[in-house]
């Protein structure tokens, strides 16, 4: 542990930045690919079961997004303490992370499950695709606490600069999914085929085989977890509660956004403009990894230099960060503007006339906006290693609702409007689909300049002075408050 927080202190920054973003670009590519394999076997159940597995896409990642608390809250607040020195504070903080993620798992999958078939209807599912989709939901939801404490112990590895373990323990995760898919669905041998049912016991077996891992890991002497770090301490929750509750905030506003956007798209564009806009999505989903990688390393990175009151290491692991994010993201727009053709056939291999069309068009617009999303991801990485996490929400707040919604709902017929999960989008100016891929680069470039002037009046203002200290002292009531 110490040679870890030796080198993020005081070794090299760029060396020990992308040392520490490799591994968890790598799980992110896992997760991916997960992702496409799930497609691919359910594929062969037929066009209803995808389709039903599509629909649950924006509920499940509202879902996910009420348990990022735990995790980024562990990420920051173990990175501060081992920073501090604290290794035992650091380890009682993991311990609340999981016991918090393990309840709101419970709470919300457990309604979730309760609730799947009014859930699925709410996002337009029809009679074919309804009780398939309601079905592979429900069961999902109920490992939603597997998934949650994995990710919080995860979080803890990350935080102590071990993003290692964090790939070890995706890989074991995505690996027994992958593995059980075919099994699940079709049957083999004494188990029978149970079709899409399969699919969702497959995934959540995998929620539970990444979970043992991470415990068998977490009590090893690979960060030596033990059972008197159990003591509950209530500043430590709300610690977590405190620095982690925004991030949540953020996700769920940006979940919520592209749910509305997937309805005023379907207005404006129909099939092709769907086509387009999902090829793009899944597009710019892989072509972010690297920069979402490094953030998770530079959020670690700070909060420990924070920690260890080095604000001079924390500016300089921002900004390295920074541009190396910006780099790698604007040489893949680069190649996405040129070949943006075969890049889409790549993802769709038969789409054709206006689907085609449109996605090229959409994929060269999105180029335009990669520096920017690199820049805002490790921008807001700096902030919240600093424990000010309620930025990250604004902005997002900001890009979103204030610039992205207003300006996709001038796609929209003057006649028409879209409504999603109780959310109604005015009429627009029939701008027709190019309202909608400005709208997203639009957003991103102007959540860079935004976030960008910012964040250079907060390091002027100290941003990087001292972290956030919560829950340290079981009776210091304010110590668990942000400094934003």
């Amino acid at each position: 542990m110490s040679d870890r927080r030796a080198a993020i202190v005081e070794g090299s920054v760029p060396r020990t930045l992308v040392s520490l973003a490799v591994p968890l670009v790598a799980q992110n590519v896992v997760r991916v690919a997960q992702q496409v394999i799930d497609t691919f076997w359910l594929g062969r159940i037929g066009e209803t079961a995808v389709a039903a597995v599509g629909l649950t896409i924006p509920v499940l990642g509202l879902l996910f997004a009420l348990l990022v608390t735990p995790f980024v809250g562990t990420q920051i607040l173990v990175s501060q303490r081992v920073g501090a020195e604290d290794d035992e504070g650091a380890l009682r903080l993991v311990v609340h992370g999981v016991a918090l993620a393990l309840a709101l798992g419970a709470l919300v999958g457990g309604g979730v499950a309760t609730l799947s078939r009014p859930l699925v209807a709410l996002v337009g599912a029809g009679p074919d695709v309804a009780p398939a989709a309601a079905l592979y939901l429900g069961v999902v939801a109920l490992g939603l606490p597997l998934a949650g404490a994995s990710d919080a112990l995860e979080a803890g590895f990350v935080g102590r600069g071990d993003s290692r373990a964090s790939l070890y323990i995706n890989v074991a995760t995505v690996a027994v999914n992958v593995v059980l898919d075919p099994l699940f669905i079709f049957g083999g041998g004494p188990v029978p085929g149970m079709g899409i049912r399969g699919a969702a016991l497959a995934t959540v077996a995998g929620y539970a085989a990444g979970l043992a891992l991470a415990v068998a890991l977490a009590v090893g002497p690979r960060m030596g977890l033990s059972r008197r770090h159990l003591s509950p301490a209530r500043a430590d929750l709300r610690a977590l509660l405190s620095v982690g509750g925004p991030i949540t905030g953020r996700r769920v506003v940006s979940q919520s956004v592209r749910v509305v956007l997937v309805g005023v798209v379907a207005v404006a564009g129909g099939a092709a403009g769907l086509a387009a806009y999902t090829v793009g999505a899944r597009v710019a989903s892989v072509a972010v990894l690297p920069s979402r990688g490094l953030a998770q390393a530079a959020q670690s990175m700070v909060g420990q230099n924070v920690g260890a009151d080095r604000p001079d290491r924390a500016v300089r692991t921002a900004r390295v960060g920074v541009g190396v994010a910006v780099a790698a993201l604007a040489l893949l727009g680069v190649v996405q503007w040129l070949v943006p053709g075969p890049v889409a056939r790549l993802f769709v291999p038969d789409i054709s006339g206006d689907g085609l069309a449109l996605t090229v068009q959409y994929l060269r617009i999105l180029a335009y906006g990669y520096p920017a999303i690199g820049a805002v991801d490790l921008l807001l990485s700096g902030f919240n290693g600093a424990g000010r996490t309620r930025t990250s929400f604004v902005a997002d707040l900001l890009k979103y609702w204030a610039v992205r919604l207003p300006v996709a709902a001038l796609a929209l017929p003057a006649t028409a409007s879209a409504s999603v999960f109780g959310v109604a989008v005015a009429p627009g100016l029939d701008l027709g689909m190019p309202a909608v891929f400005w709208a997203v680069t639009g957003s991103n470039v102007a959540a860079a300049v935004g976030v960008g002037a910012y964040y250079v009046h907060a390091v002027r203002g100290g941003l990087f002075d001292g972290g956030d200290d919560g829950g340290r002292e079981d009776g210091d009531d304010d110590a668990a408050t942000p400094t934003d």
